[in-house]
């Protein structure tokens, strides 16, 4: 017994050390939920878009300047991330040295100089033995440069010695080894504590959602493959991020990768890029040469306005809440939390015009409603009908800020928007739980593989009621055989047995009385001990006040 409670008492410890990587403030949910400040994604430039291993002392010496120069600074672009290609050797020690030709000078130097200019110096490694550039790049100086079996002796090196900020910590030599991405991440998250440095920010790059476990050892964390300076990979990017909202906040944040603007894509495309990128909350790292970007992609990149919308004090990612095929309205909460003021994006990543009509009730604001086009910088028509209509071009955006004279509540709950915390995206099980295409389910989207085990559940957070009392919920569900559902609503327990609609796709509906308390509810739903069926939403209809 005595020892059981000493290594649960161990286990705490660890995670409560593992936090204080992320370098992100020690906040709650319900600080979440009470508006707390968070810290915001980062912003800053980073080398690899542009010049992948080739890079040296001079190069990112000239970057830190012109992202000075350029005005970058001053709209809160501070980090200068030096991403693969730094590797030297390894002296026979195992400590790691600088290339000697393209760091000649070392690396302390070079953060040296950039923390003269007011910025903060960004890093890379990988999380097994050889980095991604000695791999895809040919780079023999990665081979043997990751951190597998030297992770205290490099984080040393960089975070204490070297005196970098940030590090990014790649994964295609632990990858070829097959290692467990968890078990990684948490050894060198443990390494990092060690160095004693508490402020510096951690950037998980599995190309790919990697699981729930990634808050607790990160700032940010990647869920793509690597960007390309083209509309199709900003399309995907843009696509693997709708619905993972769930995963974002409090100081952490899902990461699309590096900004490809000043790279060839159209304004338009640009303005979508950089634009879903802000109200998606995804880290702001510029990805090109700052020394001769295109002035109006320049322009776009210190958007104020739109910059506010990704650095807003809640840390919120915007959610999908209309789609039909490359169609997609998006919106979360700026300045205050359930408060009038929402950012909201129409998005046409279609190669045709597309006309939006969407319902108030589906941004949850009613009564007349300002309108600000947040990347034109101008006040558009103020809405004062139920429905907000506007026509968007092809590969374009409009994103908003929506000032209403009421909020509401909502009256729909998207199955995409749920917490699931078995989730990743890794594809190493079969029956892995997932937000999957359903042509019959609303939104064109269902939860899949849900039940089976206590911890693989569907949790709502944030399901809002102003006065509290009684409700009747309806849950859209797909089952194609007879299967159980659990509802848990702030805790109390509901069951519903024998779910059957028909088929996979196949929609059926059950209503249960529900009581709500005033302000957030949390709702779960799932099967302990066996399959749940698929959820596609659930609505709610008041029926009487408390």
């Amino acid at each position: 017994m005595i020892l059981q409670m000493n290594k649960q008492i161990l286990t705490g410890v660890v995670m409560c050390l593992l936090l204080a990587t992320s370098s992100c403030l020690n906040t709650t949910h319900e600080d979440k939920l009470n508006g707390t400040d968070f810290p915001p994604p980062l912003m800053g430039w980073s080398s690899w878009n542009t010049y992948h291993v080739n890079i040296n002392e001079e190069l990112i010496k000239k970057q830190a300047d012109a992202l000075v120069a350029q005005g970058l600074k001053d709209a809160g672009y501070i980090y200068i991330n030096i991403d693969d290609g730094f590797f030297g050797y390894r002296d026979g020690s195992g400590k790691m040295h600088a290339h000697p030709e393209r760091f000649p000078n070392g690396m302390k130097v070079v953060s040296d100089y950039i923390h003269s200019l007011g910025l903060k110096a960004g890093i890379y490694s990988d999380a097994g033995d050889n980095t991604c550039g000695s791999i895809y790049d040919n780079d023999n100086n990665g081979v043997g440069a990751g951190l597998y079996g030297h992770e205290q002796q490099d984080m040393d090196l960089y975070l204490k010695e070297w005196n970098f900020d940030f590090i990014k910590i790649d994964y295609c030599g632990a990858q070829k080894l097959g290692l467990d991405e968890e078990e990684r991440y948490t050894a060198i998250s443990k390494a990092i504590v060690n160095t004693g440095r508490t402020d510096v920010s951690v950037n998980i790059c599995r190309w790919a959602f990697p699981g729930t476990w990634a808050k607790n050892l990160a700032r940010s964390w990647r869920i793509s493959p690597d960007i390309r300076p083209n509309w199709t990979s900003v399309k995907r990017i843009i696509e693997k991020n709708l619905y993972l909202s769930a995963y974002a906040g409090e100081g952490h944040y899902n990461d699309m990768d590096m900004l490809e603007i000043g790279r060839g894509l159209a304004p338009s495309e640009e303005e979508v890029h950089f634009g879903v990128w802000c109200i998606m909350s995804s880290p702001l790292l510029i990805g090109c040469d700052l020394t001769s970007i295109p002035e109006a992609s320049l322009s776009l990149l210190k958007n104020k306005e739109l910059i506010a919308l990704n650095q807003d004090r809640l840390g919120l990612q915007a959610y999908v809440v209309q789609r039909d095929k490359d169609y997609y309205v998006l919106v979360k909460d700026i300045e205050q939390k359930h408060g009038n003021v929402r950012a909201v994006a129409f998005c046409n990543a279609s190669d045709s015009v597309h006309e939006f009509h969407t319902p108030l009730q589906a941004l949850e604001l009613c009564g007349k409603v300002k309108v600000r086009d947040l990347v034109e910088g101008m006040d558009l028509e103020d809405i004062t009908s139920d429905t907000c209509n506007y026509t968007v071009p092809p590969h374009g955006i409009l994103i908003c800020r929506m000032e209403a004279e009421k909020r509401t509540e909502a009256d729909r709950y998207e199955a995409e928007w749920a917490y699931l915390p078995c989730f990743n995206d890794l594809a190493k099980k079969p029956k892995q739980i997932l937000y999957a295409p359903s042509s019959e389910c609303s939104g064109g989207m269902k939860v899949r593989y849900l039940g089976g085990s206590m911890e693989n559940y569907a949790e709502w957070k944030e399901v809002y009621s102003e006065q509290g009392g009684e409700y009747e919920m309806t849950i859209h569900y797909c089952s194609p055989t007879q299967r159980k559902l659990e509802i848990w609503v702030n805790g109390k327990r509901h069951e519903s047995a024998g779910l059957l609609s028909g088929g996979e796709d196949s929609v059926a509906t059950i209503t249960i009385p529900i009581t709500l308390k005033a302000g957030y509810n949390n709702i779960r739903m799932g099967n302990n001990f066996g399959w749940a069926p698929d959820i596609d939403c659930f609505t709610l209809k008041r029926l009487s006040f408390k």
